[in-house]
């Protein structure tokens, strides 16, 4: 019985290690996007801008008076579509600053504000988040309704729960609230009250009128769809260039159609159009709403054929947008049926350094999926992974990916039959900490109930290095050495 808990907890524990390895991995991912494409990640990482005027503290609002306040004990929470269904919940500090570039929409600059004799916003009317008057309310899963762009941007910071009654959102889908929108639109008539109007409130208070925003996408957007090959090259190079700015950018850009007439652009013979099209649609799709009308428009399809036929630019571009639209699980299945992985595979073996880490990122959020772990071994990734283990830039990407496989029959066989064993050994010996720690994961998977695999390891040498980590390896690499020698000591006593 005792063995059988045991066996429990390091079964629970390796798998909230691998969940670790999934949040780094994407995290480094998001730090390249960062960096290849200049677009602020800062709602999702390590701040909540998006919320700049009011956070939630312990359950209660706090209005933010200087430039910066940090908060804590704030719940995040990350899924993974695995075999064992994994969650975990993290807690983490935020530190939320105010910029000027960072901006929220909250459109009520010109509303004519009740005067003593006029009554009162009803409270129904206010949304709980910017406790101002909203134009576009919406309702989410909890039933609570809020400014649309207010809780968007909650979510966007990549929170799962509801802001007024702290329950978990089983859904992200936002519902618009007809009847409160017209009771709001009678009630500013009734009052004389200028009705809210579309516009950008910057972090300093001040506001911009985004009218001309508007009509110089929409014109963008017709420009798309011109008979003119320099006319359609422009307008989806200055739309991929607005799509990287910020996310009202992105916001506006998908309600004034542009996600069909892109995805349409994919497989233009002009290099360079197709290279925006592909990099505007991988800006959009950041937003996490715009993910849903990117698969509606039947993108994938698109994006593989760039992936598998584009120039090496494009094709990185590619397979960052294949990693940022599975990032929602139920797209992990639709990107594994549509051929992606074999073209992922492709790139990770002949692509550039960068093209490389980009197909790394979106084959290990793809593989999270168990279905798509036969189709990546029959794709040839783990002849791709014994390489990158020989590349000491791709070692940690190639062993997070190989500890995700593990733990599949069909992707066990192929690792061992592909001689991976004597270079993990040699990991074992001369790794980083890190390196050290994932090989003796894998070659406790590949090998606890394989009597032969046991052999091999022992025969190699296994024995040394692993009782070597025991003595002064991680914590983790510790717990995995000395189960992979207590299974040796096992075999050897039969």
């Amino acid at each position: 019985m005792a063995g059988a808990v045991a066996g429990g907890i390091d079964r629970t524990s390796e798998l909230l290690q691998l969940l670790n390895d999934v949040v780094e991995l994407v995290r480094a991912q998001l730090r390249r996007a960062i960096e290849r494409y200049g677009f602020s990640m800062k709602g999702r990482t390590m701040s909540f801008d998006c919320l700049s005027q009011s956070l939630v503290e312990s359950g209660k609002w706090v209005y933010v008076e200087n430039n910066a306040k940090t908060i804590g004990n704030i719940p995040r929470s990350f899924s993974a579509d695995s075999t064992d269904e994994m969650v975990i919940r993290k807690t983490e500090t935020f530190r939320a600053v105010d910029s000027a570039d960072d901006i929220h929409v909250d459109d009520h600059d010109d509303i004519k504000k009740p005067d003593a004799n006029s009554s009162a916003i009803p409270d129904d009317f206010i949304c709980p988040i910017s406790l101002e008057l909203m134009r576009d309310p919406v309702i989410v899963a909890t039933g609570q309704t809020y400014e649309r762009s207010c809780i968007q941007r909650w979510v966007d910071c990549g929170n799962t729960t509801c802001p007024k009654t702290q329950q978990k959102l089983l859904n992200l889908t936002l519902t618009p609230n007809y009847v409160l929108r017209s009771l709001i639109a009678q009630w500013c008539i009734n009052n004389n009250i200028e009705q809210p109007a579309g516009k950008i409130k910057k972090s300093d208070g001040s506001f911009r009128d985004i009218t001309g925003d508007i009509v110089t996408i929409q014109a963008l957007v017709r420009k798309l769809s011109s008979r003119s090959i320099e006319e359609r090259r422009a307008a989806v190079a200055e739309i991929r260039s607005l799509s990287k700015r910020n996310t009202d950018n992105r916001i506006l850009i998908a309600e004034a159609g542009a996600i069909p007439v892109l995805v349409n652009l994919l497989t233009s013979e002009d290099g360079l159009t197709q290279e925006n099209a592909v990099t505007s649609v991988l800006n959009l799709s950041i937003y996490d709403n715009n993910k849903g009308l990117i698969m509606l428009a039947g993108a994938v399809p698109s994006i593989v054929q760039v992936l598998r036929a584009g120039s090496m630019e494009t094709k990185e571009n590619a397979a960052a947008t294949l990693f940022s639209l599975s990032l929602a699980d139920e797209n992990k299945i639709i990107i594994g049926a549509s051929g992606a992985i074999p073209a992922l595979v492709e790139l990770l073996q002949n692509g550039s350094t960068r093209g490389k880490k980009d197909a790394s990122t979106a084959l290990f959020n793809l593989c999270i999926y168990q279905g798509n772990k036969g189709r990546a071994i029959r794709a040839g990734i783990v002849t791709a992974l014994l390489k990158m283990l020989t590349d000491s830039s791709m070692i940690d990407e190639a062993l997070t990916i190989m500890s995700v496989l593990a733990n599949h029959q069909e992707a066990k066989v192929a690792i061992v039959k592909a001689g991976t064993i004597p270079v993990l050994i040699d990991l074992l010996r001369r790794g980083l900490p890190r390196n050290k720690e994932n090989a003796a994961a894998i070659l406790l998977a590949l090998c606890k109930r394989d009597k032969e695999s046991l052999a091999c390891i022992s025969r190699l040498g296994a024995v040394i290095p692993l009782t070597e980590l025991v003595r002064s390896g991680t914590v983790r690499a510790k717990r995995k050495a000395t189960s992979l020698l207590e299974h040796l000591q096992k075999v050897q006593q039969l």
